[in-house]
């Protein structure tokens, strides 16, 4: 049966986290566009200047997704203004700089670990109960930092393999629920987070080179990675559970090797 993708999230109770920018803002323009009715969670003041122009059912909530006090106050008023919660993308996360491994201190680590790992374990932990009555998906931001070494900082990259661990023994645990638990892995994404970068890039003239180790030879936009959470987030994934979908261009798909010249065969 074909279903109306402009409909999806019609009355759903959502949560995002990680709202002001990037990921979670493409993320939720999009679940309101499609009729659900968001809490829009960020520690930035900055959140709700970024939400006002959305079009939809939107409340921004200023909070720290890596403190639990505040994520289940989240949870708590998506409950009290909705009547109950369906999705929650805990997608909040900082990325930490690419310090050596030998100079990151125990603080450094444990604040990136702090909110996005512990954060997203928090997310699940207060969203759950509220799911069971009628079940629910959460989808939860990890990266392809978290598949291998190359994409990422080590603190970084280890939250991230975490927060993939994490969603694998969430849909276990929570198996009969009805309440499924995803995650999405983004490759190189043009956000707050690498803004820096970018910028670096185009400053000394290589743009052309962002993203030119994955086969369509350029970065990402947050509307894809929006467009994935979406997808896990909806009916139409109803049978997916546990997993963490890659959306990278295809940058993981093989280990790195010398490039040939377009056109011709690599060696």
């Amino acid at each position: 049966m074909a279903r109306d993708h402009a409909r999806r999230f019609l009355g759903k109770s959502i949560v995002v986290t990680g709202a002001a920018s990037g990921i979670g803002l493409a993320a939720t323009r999009l679940f309101a566009a499609e009729g659900g009715r968001v809490i829009a969670v960020d520690r930035s003041p900055a959140l709700k200047d970024a939400v006002s122009a959305i079009e939809g059912e939107v409340e921004p909530f200023e909070a720290d997704a890596g403190t639990e006090k505040d994520v289940a106050a989240v949870m708590d008023r998506a409950v009290a203004r909705h009547g109950g919660l369906d999705i929650v993308y805990a997608n909040a996360g900082v990325l930490g700089g690419l310090v050596p491994l030998l100079e990151i201190t125990a603080e450094q680590f444990a604040e990136i670990l702090r909110i996005n790992l512990i954060g997203t374990f928090l997310a699940i932990k207060y969203a759950a109960p509220k799911m069971m009555a009628r079940g629910g998906a959460i989808v939860c931001t990890a990266s392809v930092a978290g598949l291998r070494s190359g994409a990422g900082g080590t603190p970084y990259s280890a939250s991230k393999a975490g927060v993939i661990s994490l969603v694998q023994t969430a849909a276990q645990q929570l198996g009969g629920t009805k309440i499924r638990v995803n995650a999405v892995c983004p490759g190189l994404i043009e956000t707050g987070m690498t803004k820096d970068m970018y910028e670096r890039a185009r400053q000394r003239g290589k743009a052309d080179r962002i993203g030119q180790l994955n086969p369509l030879r350029r970065g990402g936009e947050p509307e894809e990675i929006a467009n994935a959470a979406a997808f896990l987030a909806s009916d139409e994934a109803s049978y997916i559970n546990g997993t963490a979908l890659v959306v990278d261009g295809g940058l993981s798909s093989s280990h790195p090797y010398a490039r040939a010249e377009p056109g011709k065969p690599a060696t």
